[in-house]
């Protein structure tokens, strides 16, 4: 027997019974499609926070409780931290001190959310956002510092449906005037509404307090030195962009294992249903092994002719997985994207790999007992069953 009669007898097993074989790789392809999507989340985010962190942002961000201990956009900074970091040493290379204030507004509708981003008028929103840039109407101008102006991201626009002129309401007694639209294409900034420093403190009632400093550096490689010294002299959490993606990488981590989890009952699920399927295969076609066997073929064929069965059904549920997932993928993309501009699910290659790999694991771990009760069938009882 060649390896061509191998797969051509595994073919014609599996086309023996074609609803029963395509119903089981229809469950396959449901559990690995789960499995697809629910990883690609981790995927994507990672992905948005590595693209965007890593070409904007503050090379340092200043606060009194770092992201390991849950930071909090509750403004709690001094705002004299900002002169203390200006009287820093001039060889660490400060370019840059902005203060910052943040705040989240939300309703029921998640459109709705928008993050409000509070600083000087004097230094503009590129001080934090170097890429940001106005498309209608104007930036925030030194002029603006305590005005009830805002700038909004393109996102927030749309899905507050605000424009130039527009009020947008803080709270009962705040409300500012919308002065400029920023142009769209950054997933973080485009769900952000900018305001002077001094406007969203009079609103938060957060008066000399900020929510972190954004500290720009003439060498951003110097970043890990310079937040070390900034921590150890003002006793404050310092963290670097690295820091950042490398929080966010370790929640993602955590986040994909749960993910995982989940995704891993309806993968045994479907495992259950392929080995059903080939023992059920085994055991209606107990005179065609036997039959083989009488003819030459040794156990160890029969046992390879099962286990390829079962790896052909896991892989076509595997690949009808990953095209079913795109499709998931696609939806929720346009999802994100309507509601903040930014692609939440990516299929990476990696995460392919690990859906085909798992695939043919699921089909090796389902056809191992079925091909051992084929191998091990007695020749003479096997030709005898009718």
């Amino acid at each position: 027997m060649t390896f061509a009669d191998l797969w051509k007898l595994a073919w014609r097993g599996l086309t023996r019974r074609r609803v029963r074989t395509l119903l089981t790789a229809l469950g396959i392809t449901v559990a690995v499609a789960s499995m697809v999507i629910f990883l690609s989340l981790g995927e994507g985010i990672r992905k948005v926070f590595t693209q965007e962190l890593g070409g904007i942002g503050p090379d340092i961000q200043v606060s009194l409780t770092g992201l390991s201990q849950g930071m909090s956009l509750h403004p709690n900074v001094p705002e004299s931290t900002v002169d203390e970091l200006r009287a820093l040493p001039a060889d660490l290379g400060i370019t840059g001190v902005t203060p910052v204030v943040m705040a989240v507004r939300g309703g029921m509708d998640p459109r709705s959310s928008v993050i409000l981003y509070g600083l000087p008028a004097d230094q503009g929103i590129t001080a934090v956002f170097p890429n940001a840039s106005v498309q209608l109407g104007r930036v925030l101008q030194p002029g603006d510092d305590a005005a009830p102006v805002a700038v909004i991201g393109a996102k927030a626009a749309e899905n507050l449906n605000l424009k130039i002129g527009s009020t947008l309401n803080l709270n009962r007694r705040s409300r500012v005037k919308v002065v400029g639209v920023l142009q769209p294409g950054s997933g973080l900034t485009d769900s952000f509404i900018f305001l002077p420093l001094k406007a969203l403190q009079d609103s938060e009632g957060a008066e000399n307090r900020v929510s972190l400093v954004a500290v720009k550096l003439r060498e951003p490689a110097r970043a890990k030195e310079v937040a070390g010294v900034i921590s150890e002299r003002l006793d404050l959490e310092a963290e670097t962009q690295g820091d950042m993606l490398s929080f966010m990488d370790r929640a993602m981590k955590i986040s994909d294992a749960v993910r995982f989890g989940i995704s891993l009952i309806a993968l045994i699920v479907g495992g259950l249903a392929v080995a059903n399927t080939v023992m059920m295969g085994v055991y209606e076609r107990t005179r065609e092994f036997g039959t083989l066997r009488a003819i030459g073929a040794r156990p160890g064929f029969v046992r390879a002719l099962v286990l390829t069965e079962s790896l052909l059904l896991a892989l076509a549920g595997g690949v009808g997985g990953l095209l079913l997932g795109l499709v998931g993928i696609a939806v929720v993309n346009a999802y994100t994207q309507n509601l903040a501009g930014i692609d939440a699910a990516a299929l990476t290659p990696r995460l392919t790999l690990l859906a085909l790999g798992i695939s043919l694991l699921l089909g090796l771990i389902s056809g191992l007992l079925p091909a051992r009760s084929a191998s091990r069938l007695n020749i003479t009882e096997a030709l005898g069953r009718l």
